[in-house]
């Protein structure tokens, strides 16, 4: 536990050290803003697929969806506590870097920083203080391939954060950010909403009992857990939703026009 919570506690911030040192190098011409805001998303992007890749392993060596054990499903969160932590400081480093011009005080961006990145820094919150404890305690000696699944939620993160380098490089124009804009979506559906039926149809599966009984036959504070999880996924897709649309409706205006 300790040496995995060490090494991610090196490898995040190291990370993202030697990201912005070498956007640095490679583009002199950027802002401190830009290379923040690339540097922060290149690292979620690879917590990203090293999650879904603990994920699937999980998911793979579990045929049994209730017993079976794996050791990534405990020791990849140890892995995941430092990120977390990281992280939120990178998010609030880039409101810092973003505001610092206005000479605001430091209790004013912090302010400002919770007010903008509430929901996201709730859900870190959520996953550091209730989803930890949980998943490493709790829960006792079942449940991996759940954990499993729950991983494999970040793999829309590297389209999520490729869409937001293109719109702080000003490239919303392009088509590689019309097919990630897809990408995103798809991935977010399948990976994050989707997700909780499937983990459902395969206890269900399990148990021999249909998709629909399974909230019944489960206790309550599972179904109490998946409704909070699924909560903010269901927000954050609507307002992909949103976007693609108002992209859509903007590009047959243009063809219309």
């Amino acid at each position: 536990m300790l040496l995995t919570l060490a090494s991610g506690a090196l490898f995040f911030p190291g990370l993202f050290a030697l990201s912005i040192w070498a956007l640095r190098r490679s583009w002199p011409g950027w802002t401190d803003d830009d290379c923040l805001t690339v540097g922060t998303r290149l690292v979620s992007s690879v917590q990203a697929v090293l999650a879904t890749g603990a994920g699937l392993t999980v998911i793979c060596s579990c045929s049994n969806v209730v017993s079976d054990r794996h050791w990534l499903a405990r020791e990849y969160v140890w892995f995941l506590i430092p990120y977390m932590i990281y992280d939120c400081y990178a998010m609030y480093l880039c409101e810092w870097c973003r505001t610092r011009d206005q000479k605001l005080r430091r209790a004013t961006i912090f302010r400002n920083f919770l007010i903008e990145n509430r929901l996201m820094v709730t859900h870190h919150a959520v996953i550091l203080f209730v989803l930890v404890p949980v998943s490493q305690k709790l829960r006792g000696e079942l449940g991996d391939f759940f954990v499993g699944c729950i991983f494999t939620a970040e793999l829309s993160t590297p389209f999520v954060s490729l869409g937001r380098v293109l719109i702080q490089l000003k490239q919303q124009h392009t088509l590689l950010y019309k097919v990630n804009g897809i990408l995103t979506l798809t991935t977010f559906l399948f990976c994050r909403i989707l997700l909780f039926p499937f983990m459902y149809w395969s206890y269900g599966q399990h148990k021999g009992i249909s998709l629909l009984r399974v909230p019944f036959n489960i206790p309550l504070h599972c179904n109490v857990a998946n409704a909070i999880l699924i909560s903010p996924q269901l927000y954050w897709f609507s307002l992909l939703c949103k976007k693609a649309a108002r992209l859509f409706d903007t590009a047959r205006t243009k063809k219309n026009g």
